[in-house]
């Protein structure tokens, strides 16, 4: 393919601004000058709605604005463009960022697109479940794969470690997920529980379900909450807390305060806190320590004109680092202590007595919905 030296944004088939190559290696950009009239800030604290040329820093995204860098896959989807690159004859060592944006171009996750996209491959095979699994299981474990092709063309735009697949099911977007190597088979069942348990924690979560299987309990599955059938394009615009930050998820250097006051600066809403509080609650009692920057993400509703959180995902049993929660809760990533809980909801000024009752009701709500397997985990 083509070196990438200049791409253009869109949303909603509207030019939102340019990318261009500076210095061989970062991605200058600039608004459209219609948009300046008729959009909005696509990252408020870095791309202000301004006229001029905004210049990243090489860290901690290779070049990129973190707003963009969210359209890029990692973990599973970048395994995918790297084995397909090979597979074809190149070295996915020489892709820039620019070049991996070209290739996502109008399949990324929310609402920006870039053009000219690069086309790997044109794939309308259609598979079952299990057997999506089984292709899954193969890319794990070597590089050979006769589903390469069908898994790039359905899940190379993903984020997140585990295999996945972005499908329709009855004219909807979902998300449906599989076991990766490190997983227990039956992964899927166990994202399901702890769902329906955030729900009954009074936590916004999208539609789920559990697939069915032959060869486990399930495969877990979401409605995508970036896209909608009621908008013009069916996608809405999103950035996750690393992008508006511009820190990386790789490195545990976020807090509960610092996502709070993230989250009031944007949202302009208490409302929006308290629903970070009650994540929070959920991630301590839970076991959920992979609470990243990049598990964290809001959504832009434009006829509004307003950021609101997205509805949580990514919730199960997991460690980050050391075994400690990826974002600390009052500094605490370890052993996070009521007192450390009652601390952030304190900070950004909500109600103590109803913070309090809240993480009482969430933990028992855990203990009662996941406790044996906690407790199971724990032995």
């Amino acid at each position: 393919m083509n070196k990438i030296n200049k791409l253009e944004v869109y949303y909603h088939n509207r030019l939102v601004g340019t990318m261009a190559l500076y210095k061989n290696k970062l991605a200058a950009f600039e608004y459209d000058k219609d948009w300046l009239v008729e959009g909005f800030s696509i990252s408020p604290f870095s791309l202000p709605l301004e006229k001029g040329v905004f210049i990243p820093d090489i860290d901690p995204f290779d070049g990129l604005y973190g707003v963009f860098a969210d359209s890029l896959p990692d973990g599973w989807g970048r395994l995918l463009v790297d084995r397909l690159m090979r597979k074809n004859g190149y070295n996915p060592e020489t892709l820039s960022s620019m070049d991996r944006l070209a290739i996502v171009g109008e399949s990324g996750m929310g609402a920006l697109t870039y053009r000219p996209a690069a086309k790997l491959i044109d794939n309308n095979e259609q598979k079952s479940l299990d057997d999506i699994a089984d292709d899954c299981a193969k890319i794990l474990q070597s590089e050979l794969s006769d589903g390469l092709d069908y898994l790039f063309e359905n899940g190379g735009s993903s984020g997140g470690a585990r295999p996945k697949v972005l499908t329709k099911v009855e004219g909807e977007d979902w998300i449906i997920k599989f076991p990766s190597s490190d997983d227990d088979i039956n992964i899927g069942k166990q994202e399901y529980d702890y769902a329906i348990c955030a729900k009954e924690c009074g936590i916004q979560i999208e539609e789920v379900r559990l697939f069915e299987s032959k060869h486990c309990l399930g495969y877990f599955g979401t409605r995508r909450f970036d896209r909608e059938n009621n908008l013009e394009s069916g996608k809405r615009h999103m950035v996750s807390a690393a992008g508006m930050l511009e820190t990386s998820h790789r490195v545990p250097n976020l807090d509960y305060n610092t996502l709070m006051r993230l989250t009031l600066q944007l949202t302009k809403s208490m409302e929006e806190c308290e629903k970070i509080y009650r994540l929070m609650c959920f991630n301590v009692y839970a076991h959920n320590r992979d609470d990243h920057s990049k598990n964290f993400s809001y959504i832009y509703h434009e006829h509004e004109g307003i950021w609101l959180l997205s509805p949580a995902y990514d919730l199960t049993y997991s460690n980050s680092i050391a075994g400690e929660h990826a974002t600390t809760i009052n500094g605490n990533g370890m052993n996070p202590s009521e007192e450390d809980i009652l601390a952030v909801a304190e900070n950004i000024g909500l109600n103590l007595v109803k913070a309090k009752r809240v993480s009482a009701n969430i933990k028992e709500c855990v203990n009662n919905m996941l406790g044996e397997y906690l407790k199971n985990r724990r032995r």
